[in-house]
């Protein structure tokens, strides 16, 4: 009996078919791995990310404000948004009453680096760029009494006296104060209740601006001006005379007194006279000799 074999053809088509189904299997597992592997990623993306509770801002807060329950908030935020130095609530006690050196935005959470601290004043971080610092003396009634505070803005004054004549004019408009002696938040009272005293006022300017204010310092008397929060209407900055703005005649309506000067023991001459007196003329003004008394 005889036991008849494939020809050689023919077992060659069948190991090329069984090889197709290894690697048709192979593909499929691979296929099915990596969709798996990918909608376990999306699923997990879609989870909401755990949050992180931290101090926020309850509204825009300017540079010097306070930090108090009226400002600030509690607010939960996605880990992979929290910065590591922000502020949390368990740590609240110990930045509650300290100052921003820096803004702060509506809902944004706070951070360490952004108080103003006896170890991070920065007192500079107020001022933009191209902007200077220039402090000014003033009194109880330039100071409008010490109801002035940071933040505010004024109007500069600047009365001053040159040749026997008073003029007063509006040196700057709109001028942000920095500071209050010391002080830089938006308080006008201190811990007691009572109105702060101060005797300097730093205001934020441009560095023309401030080379004019230490001028205006070192000729005349400056006066601050209060404005109303949003009032950015310019006024006049003409120079005029203080004895016109208060109806007084200025100096060019005044006469000197016509009583001649007598220069030594001599005779008088005509030197200094505005004119004859009414009723009078040059030829009939009184002249004596002193030798004649």
């Amino acid at each position: 009996m005889t036991v008849s074999t494939p020809p050689p053809k023919s077992r060659k088509n069948w190991l090329a078919f069984l090889l197709a189904i290894l690697l048709g299997l192979f593909a499929a597992y691979a296929t099915s791995s990596y969709l798996s592997t990918r909608l376990a990623e999306i699923e997990a993306g879609s989870r909401p990310e755990a949050g992180v509770a931290v101090v926020v801002a309850k509204a825009a807060l300017a540079a010097g404000s306070r930090i108090d329950e009226t400002t600030v908030a509690v607010r939960e935020i996605p880990r992979s948004w929290v910065h590591s130095n922000a502020i949390t609530p368990e740590q609240y006690n110990r930045a509650e009453g300290l100052s921003l050196a820096w803004p702060a935005a509506a809902g944004e959470a706070l951070l360490w680096a952004q108080l103003a601290t006896a170890s991070n004043p920065n007192f500079s971080a107020r001022l933009q760029r191209g902007q200077r610092a220039v402090t000014v003396p003033v009194d109880e009634i330039s100071s409008l009494s010490g109801m002035i505070v940071p933040g505010d803005r004024i109007d500069i004054v600047v009365t001053l006296r040159q040749q026997m004549r008073n003029f007063t004019f509006t040196l700057l408009q709109g001028i942000t104060v920095l500071a209050t002696g010391n002080e830089v938040d938006h308080s006008s009272r201190d811990t007691n209740g009572l109105l702060r005293s101060y005797t300097t006022l730093t205001l934020d300017t441009n560095p023309e601006d401030a080379k004019r204010i230490i001028a205006a310092r070192e000729v005349g008397r400056i006066t601050a001006l209060l404005r109303a929060p949003g009032d950015d209407a310019a006024i006049s900055a003409r120079v005029s005379e203080s004895e016109q703005l208060l109806g007084l005649p200025g100096n060019d309506q005044t006469r000197l007194s016509k009583v001649p000067v007598i220069y030594g023991g001599g005779p008088i001459h005509h030197g200094l006279q505005l004119g004859p007196a009414a009723g009078t003329s040059p030829s009939t003004a009184d002249h004596h000799d002193p030798s004649d008394q």
